[in-house]
């Protein structure tokens, strides 16, 4: 009975230093940035690693082109390209977070925090 205590302790400190670690990756994403380019660096979006969008940068010469729907379709390229970039990092740290094995649940959990691993 008491050394299924002491199983449970030890499982316990291991689920805290877990989450500690999920915090401190939070923070290292939160403070990552990732950046989309489209059409050969005319548009650039940045996105953090908690997949958020943070900047839009659209040269000036594209507005005086005058076609709005190349425009949109840049936002959208540069965009898409930060987001995925932003997947592939977060994925990255969740891989040394778990020292590459899957954990039963991760994945809900930190979908729960709004990330997809």
């Amino acid at each position: 009975m008491l050394k299924g205590l002491g199983d449970l302790a030890a499982l316990m400190k291991q689920a805290q230093q877990m989450q500690q670690r999920i915090g401190e990756m939070q923070d290292a994403l939160g403070k990552l940035r990732v950046e989309g380019i489209a059409g050969g660096g005319m548009v650039r979006v940045t996105a953090t690693g908690q997949q958020r969008l943070v900047s839009c940068q659209i040269d000036p010469s594209l507005w005086e082109s005058g076609d709005r729907e190349m425009v949109e379709q840049l936002v959208l390229a540069a965009a898409n390209q930060a987001l995925e970039k932003s997947r592939q990092a977060a994925a990255q740290e969740f891989a040394k977070l778990t020292g590459g094995l899957e954990v039963p649940g991760l994945s809900e959990a930190l979908s729960k925090l709004g990330w997809s691993g």
